[in-house]
């Protein structure tokens, strides 16, 4: 047993609150069970009880046993000055205050049906994938829209986190954070972290001053991401070397990425050198990007600005001195999705909440238009019965497999209450 069940237990009052007493036989009155906040400190803030003929307004914490008090070193904190019961699974021992007085003591497990204990055994028995996986589909349909809800807006604040930190180190400049989590999210996973560091290595000013010229933001991006150091008998990779020995001693670049890019694994058309030098193109035909992508007000207007062909020498390559088949390699439909999903919807909802606009169904009419993603843990919830039929679903799907049952959090999550509830 967790203490989150017990803390279920006492939230939901799925126990026998008529004939509640304390430890030493003092009855308990619930009038209010107070706030389940989970922050640091006592479990339920602000409850309100009648313990014998005494009214107590004040906080509850919760332990498997008695004993656990000392364990925390909970005597020696003032937060817990303003417990009023201390509710337990096992009582072993007295707890007292730093004044000596003894704080009253619920045993629990004398009021909870066998019942509850049962249903919190079935859920969290394992299963093959997740421990709900045989009832998850059960869920009423209400409960788990709202349950999704809740999920992608907590997937959107992670994510914005990234987007204000790089807002601070860019003095505030959209236009450059953009940019940054555009490299980030054209380096997909394996390549991510190093194209975002290409990006910060680069002041934003020089992107735009070079924009008009796509060989300098290719021979910039190619340049710092560490891709020009082997000697090629190619002329225009000679070229780009060039622009970027120039460029790097133009504009004093001393920041530089040296790990190096991967290949591994890759089809041919998410190579890096590839995704760079689709990223030059779309900085080479849109000037101001972040205020377009702003003012669209149709997701087919968002498509459109990342409609570009690469240019003409990666149109018959794809990897330095080789040359490979004409192709004019557009970004796919798919590929903008995923820039869509992680980053164009994470930087609006990030902006309009700078402006402190209230844009949610805005963003779920928006993420709602694209298509499902693709991907091994999309399967498997499809394969339990729980099919998405847009990215919306899909992404709350992803934050409720990592945060709640990956880490075992069924009593946190709307599922598990929904399922014990019943």
């Amino acid at each position: 047993m967790k203490e989150d069940f017990l803390h279920h237990l006492w939230q939901f009052k799925k126990f026998d609150i008529a004939n509640l007493k304390t430890t030493i036989g003092e009855s308990i009155q619930i009038l209010n069970s107070g706030q389940y906040l989970q922050l640091a400190g006592p479990d339920f803030f602000n409850a309100q009880l009648i313990i014998g003929n005494q009214k107590w307004a004040g906080n509850i914490e919760i332990h498997l046993k008695s004993s656990d008090w000392y364990l925390h070193n909970h005597e020696k904190d003032d937060n817990y000055d303003s417990v009023i019961l201390h509710v337990v699974w096992k009582h072993d021992s007295p707890i007292f205050r730093e004044n000596n007085t003894e704080i009253p003591t619920l045993e629990l497990k004398n009021y909870v049906a066998l019942s509850e204990l049962h249903k919190y055994q079935s859920l969290i028995t394992q299963k093959s994938w997740i421990y709900c996986e045989n009832d998850i589909g059960k869920v009423d349909d209400f409960v788990f829209r709202n349950w999704q809800e809740r999920l992608y807006f907590e997937r959107l604040e992670r994510k914005s986190t990234e987007i204000r930190q790089l807002l601070q180190v860019s003095n505030n400049d959209w236009e450059a954070v953009l940019f940054c989590m555009l490299a980030k999210n054209f380096g997909l996973n394996t390549n991510g972290i190093l194209f975002q560091n290409m990006a910060k290595s680069i002041p934003f000013s020089v992107i735009r001053k070079e924009s008009f010229a796509v060989e300098n933001l290719e021979a910039l991006f190619f340049g710092q991401a560490n891709m020009l150091e082997t000697n090629f008998q190619d002329n225009y990779i000679n070229k780009l070397k060039r622009n970027y020995n120039y460029l790097n001693q133009k504009y004093k670049i001393t920041e530089k990425v040296y790990d190096k890019v991967e290949f591994f694994k890759h089809r041919p058309d998410n190579f890096p050198t590839i995704r760079l030098a689709q990223l030059a193109a779309l900085y080479h035909k849109e000037q101001n990007l972040f205020s377009k992508i702003i003012s669209s007000t149709a997701i087919s207007e968002i498509y459109d600005l990342f409609k570009v062909e690469v240019s003409d020498y990666w149109k018959t390559h794809y990897i330095f001195d080789k040359i490979s088949i004409l192709k004019r390699k557009k970004m796919s439909h798919y590929f903008i999705d995923l820039i869509l999903i992680n980053t164009i919807i994470p930087v609006r909802f990030t902006y309009e909440q700078s402006l402190q606009k209230q844009t949610s169904q805005q963003v779920i009419n928006l993420i709602e238009a694209i298509q499902p993603e693709k991907n091994i843990i999309i399967d498997r919830f499809s394969a339990i019965g729980i099919i998405a039929k847009n990215a919306f679903e899909t992404q709350s799907l992803l934050q409720l497999k990592k945060e709640y049952c990956e880490v075992k959090k069924c009593l946190q999550c709307a599922v598990g209450v929904h399922l014990l509830k019943k």
